[in-house]
């Protein structure tokens, strides 16, 4: 087992009651090529089918190879975090009604996409 997989494990079962559906139906975890993964209850919207695949997609992203270098992982593990948050706020604009979670989404995607170039540039410039 990876040294990522408890890691990656406890931030999925922390996001999993955020994911229960319409009031019924809890996410369920299932283990597909050696990963475990969510998946969504039976007769899932579209959104928590969304924010599921966010979330798998997010999770997948953070079982990494570690360098060793505290602040290369760090920086690593937190690209697909960021990306994550992207991902379920996408999820939110294309499904949500309420203007205030909306305008919520809309800023937490303009700043996780500024610190995503920003850890991006930083790993380039120390040649990961």
């Amino acid at each position: 087992m990876s040294r990522s997989f408890p890691l990656a494990l406890a931030i999925i079962a922390s996001a999993l009651p955020a994911l229960a559906q319409d009031g019924g139906g809890m996410a369920m975890m299932h283990e597909m090529d050696g990963k475990m993964m969510m998946m969504a209850p039976d007769g899932a919207s579209a959104a928590t089918q969304g924010y599921v695949d966010a979330m798998n997609s997010m999770s997948a992203g953070m079982m990494m190879e570690f360098t060793g270098d505290p602040d290369v992982d760090f920086i690593r593990g937190m690209i697909p975090h960021h990306q994550g948050a992207v991902d379920a706020a996408k999820v939110e604009l294309q499904y949500g009604t309420d203007p205030e979670a909306r305008a919520f989404a809309e800023k937490v995607i303009a700043a996780q996409e500024a610190e995503i170039a920003w850890m991006t540039e930083w790993l380039a410039a120390r040649g990961q």
